[in-house]
């Protein structure tokens, strides 16, 4: 991975995954070795939309590897309208030693690590959600052991964290089965892709409009919620869409009896899900978002460094 991009987890291979998960089990155990890493190294940092666990985690990792952040909100930087985003890309490269970008648009993505040198992380597009997604397998790992041959189910919108699920399943053998509501759906070209890609580690993508069949069997139930940033306009008729897919205790019990309940957050507690889901001991959410702080900051790692161990 040294000197590339993270912008899809469909372009890591299956070892890139495999050694970004292990190196941020060991990242979380013992931080204070990986201190130092990073020193005199900066990472700008540009944000479209507002953000809780993107904007901390990538802060405060760059701080505990030794380097820094900087912060360029929509009031700094406007991609495309107050600057181009060639011109960004290739101003930032010159001053910078990685780029991470929270977008709207995935092309804006595509577009900096095209003209930026410098590694640029994909931290949320309309698209994907790579960095997301690694949290989330780094979390399950921790509580189940292995990963291979496990089943998640995504309950909601076909949105970028679904996609990204399905990438990192069928590069770590868990299968996903999206389960939404017609008209929602996740792009065929990337549930194709994904079931392709699976069928080195025995993943197999599914989507589903049956919520008691998607759900059943599975060791992990995620949801998220209906209507993302930028879909404000839908919400109202998103809640009627996606009503019955909500996740409650009545859903759960179609998943196995140990299955974890995972949700990117923030919640919308009584939409997506119930407060009783939320709050239960099957709940890894905060586990899951703590994990986003060493999921990439071994991502950074591996962009940055060469000689890793």
């Amino acid at each position: 991975m040294y000197g590339k991009d993270l912008i899809s987890i469909a372009d890591l291979s299956i070892e890139n995954v495999q050694a970004i998960l292990d190196m941020a089990i060991r990242m979380k155990a013992n931080p204070e070795e990986y201190e130092d890493h990073l020193a005199g190294m900066t990472m700008a940092m540009i944000f479209e939309k507002p953000s809780l666990r993107t904007r901390v985690s990538f802060e405060a990792g760059m701080t505990q590897l030794g380097g820094h952040a900087i912060y360029l909100g929509p009031s700094d930087i406007s991609l495309g309208k107050r600057e181009s985003v060639p011109d960004i890309a290739r101003t930032l490269d010159r001053m910078v030693d990685i780029i991470m970008a929270r977008t709207f648009s995935h092309e804006s993505i595509l577009t900096l690590a095209e003209y930026a040198d410098a590694p640029v992380i994909n931290g949320l597009s309309d698209l994907l959600h790579p960095c997301q997604a690694l949290a989330d397998y780094l979390t399950i790992l921790e509580k189940k052991n292995s990963l291979n041959g496990l089943k998640l189910a995504f309950v909601g919108d076909g949105n970028n964290v679904a996609n990204s699920l399905m990438n990192g399943g069928a590069k770590t053998g868990v299968s996903v089965t999206v389960v939404c509501p017609k008209g929602y759906e996740p792009k065929a070209d990337i549930v194709a892709a994904a079931g392709e890609a699976g069928k080195a580690t025995g993943a197999i993508m599914t989507v589903t409009n049956d919520p008691a069949v998607g759900v059943k069997g599975a060791d992990v139930v995620y949801t998220d919620v209906w209507a993302s940033m930028g879909q404000e306009k839908e919400a109202e008729e998103r809640k009627k869409a996606f009503a019955p897919f909500q996740v409650n205790a009545a859903l759960m019990a179609h998943a196995k009896a140990d299955a974890l309940f995972m949700h990117c957050l923030p919640a919308h507690r009584g939409e997506e899900v119930t407060e009783e889901v939320v709050e239960s001991w099957q709940s890894v959410v905060f586990d899951e978002a703590e994990n986003r702080l060493h999921a990439q900051k071994s991502v950074i790692l591996h962009l940055l460094v060469n000689d890793l161990h």
